[in-house]
């Protein structure tokens, strides 16, 4: 099938002009250079391999975003959408140059999303149903060493000119590693026995093959650690800051804009001063005089906010999600049909947070969000975490990820499932929890509590972020270290301690990505504002706007929104 076939397939009635044709052609680039993206996407072809994580790889990359930059040139936008693609299309393609001559790509090394947590995560979205799903999982299983091998050569080069990640990223992820080829690759090979019950004789060979491949890649990460620790770490820096044109180009990246970081600086410290104001207002409805860490005691100690064990978690996020999606749908949201399946689901390892997965391009698999449950919990408390439930669901990035793939008579492939920043996804998604308060659904006052808590921390994240990268003056008048961005943080939020060390080990090494929360959400409500003083304004006509355009940079939505 030709592109223009494809193209005309995948987009309904849109008709297929040069710059759709440009950014198709890109996908298919991305998909070809990084597999997992294809498997994230729901891609076949993809199933069985990994990207080239070398630095030939990375070279070869680059050329081909500088190649599609030159395409982009000659290409003549038709129409708005047209333009709106070509100028975010041009934007990630510049960030992506931009990023491999910094040598970037020779330091990417922290606890998430980097290859050492990507090549593992491959599997998670891979089916299981099938002699011929598991035949697609032993050979990406038996490729897991050499992606690791590759990725290795990038991280040498990057050590040798000086360019390495910081010792306390490599020796965080050495004990991932470890922990993925002792706990995770080992059930492979008793999943499959197991399916292959089922199997007729001839085909439960496979299941042994599966088993001796996952053993292989449980090898490859325990060799991978052992790298890291032994040989990596001793010749890396032990400072954890990038500096102010690192952490400028990180932040454009991340944003799909570029910020004054010393301004938002200082606006993040006063944002947390006034959700502070607000938790103090707050607590006092849930006990008079009560202060926000005395109301917080009292909730925690309520049994009917409390849910045991991992199945009940998992019920009570699937009531809470479809019952948000039955109450939007119509006034202020057009929910597709297909984006009224979400399934809820307990993450299948202990690394990471909560996150969303959107859903396939021909929705054959559908949006999900994942809890991560660390281990030895088993307690859960509900005035905690149904705001999340909101800003990865509905109305959160269910409804704009899913949305961006149901918008097949509008838009490309590329603008449906590719295109974007972490700004406008993260920056709805806060939005959206905003917006639920607005809309009456955080009317208790424990909820409401539990939605200012996350607020702040996302508040607290831009000043130790921007802070900590830049070398800015703490608010006491230290300098940032890593442990002064622990204390800050413990001061600011309330979490399990194992989960902000990790949070802390994040913004450590990822800078950039935890800013783009709340300054996306900054931008989101601006955004709102302006259109509210237009004639004949709804919340739904802006939502609807705003969703059509699936996920872009903050300049392109800007420009995008006020035209």
């Amino acid at each position: 099938m030709s592109i223009q076939q494809r193209v005309g397939a995948a987009s309904g009635s849109r008709h297929v002009t040069e710059v759709d044709a440009v950014a198709e052609r890109w996908l298919d680039t991305e998909v070809a250079l990084d597999p997992v993206l294809g498997t994230k996407l729901g891609r076949s072809e993809s199933a069985t391999t990994f990207g080239d994580y070398s630095p030939e790889g990375a070279a070869h990359a680059a050329a081909e975003a500088r190649a599609v930059l030159i395409e982009l040139d000659r290409a003549t936008p038709l129409d708005r959408t047209d333009a709106v693609t070509a100028r975010e299309l041009r934007d990630r393609l510049d960030i992506q140059v931009a990023r491999y001559e910094a040598g970037h790509v020779l330091r990417d090394l922290t606890v998430l999303e980097t290859p050492a947590q990507l090549i593992r995560q491959a599997f998670d979205l891979m089916p299981r149903a099938t002699e011929d799903d598991w035949t697609a999982i032993a050979t990406r299983l038996a490729a897991v060493p050499a992606a690791l091998a590759g990725y290795v050569q990038s991280l040498e080069l990057g050590a040798t000119h000086g360019n390495g990640p910081a010792r306390r990223q490599v020796l965080a992820v050495a004990a991932q590693a470890d922990r993925f080829a002792a706990e995770y690759f080992p059930g492979f090979g008793e999943a499959a026995a197991h399916e292959a019950r089922t199997w007729p004789a001839a085909g439960r060979a496979l299941a042994t093959e599966v088993g001796a491949a996952a053993a292989g890649a449980a090898r490859a990460y325990a060799s991978f650690a052992r790298y890291l620790r032994e040989q990596l770490a001793p010749r890396t820096h032990s400072r954890d800051a990038v500096g102010r044109d690192n952490y400028a180009l990180a932040a454009r990246d991340f944003l799909g804009t570029e910020i004054d970081a010393d301004e938002c600086y200082e606006w993040a410290l006063a944002e947390i001063h006034r959700i502070a104001g607000e938790q103090r207002l707050v607590a006092a409805e849930i006990s008079p005089g009560a202060s926000p860490a005395q109301a917080i005691a009292l909730l925690d100690e309520d049994p009917g906010r409390i849910v045991h064990g991992e199945a009940a978690l998992q019920r009570w996020l699937q009531e809470r999600s479809d019952e948000a999606i039955e109450a939007l749908d119509g006034p202020v949201f057009a929910i597709p049909s297909e984006l009224r399946r979400l399934d809820c689901r307990i993450a299948p390892t202990r690394e990471g947070g909560i996150y969303y997965t959107a859903p396939s391009d021909d929705f054959g698999r559908p949006g999900s969000m994942w809890w991560t449950v660390p281990a030895g919990v088993t307690e859960f408390r509900t005035w905690r975490e149904l705001t999340t439930v909101y800003h990865e669901g509905v109305p959160g990035h269910h409804l704009q990820l899913g949305g961006a793939v149901a918008r097949r008579d509008t838009l490309n492939a590329w603008r449906r499932t590719r295109a974007g920043s972490s700004g406008h996804l993260e920056g709805w998604a806060l939005y959206a929890e905003r917006l639920m308060v607005e809309l009456g659904f955080l009317e208790d006052p424990g909820a409401r509590l539990g939605m200012l808590d996350a607020q702040r921390m996302r508040a607290a994240r831009v000043v130790v972020d921007i802070g900590l990268h830049l070398g800015k003056r703490a608010p006491d008048g230290g300098v940032w270290t890593a442990e002064r961005v622990y204390e800050f943080m413990a001061n600011n939020v309330t979490m399990r301690p194992e989960a902000l060390r990790f949070e802390v080990l994040r913004y450590l090494g990822w800078p950039g990505q935890a800013s783009s929360y709340k300054l996306g959400e900054r931008l989101w409500l601006g955004l709102r504002a302006e259109a509210e003083r237009e004639p004949g304004f709804t919340l739904a006509s802006f939502h609807d706007r705003a969703l059509s355009l699936g996920t872009l940079g903050l300049d392109a939505l800007q420009w995008a929104m006020r035209r």
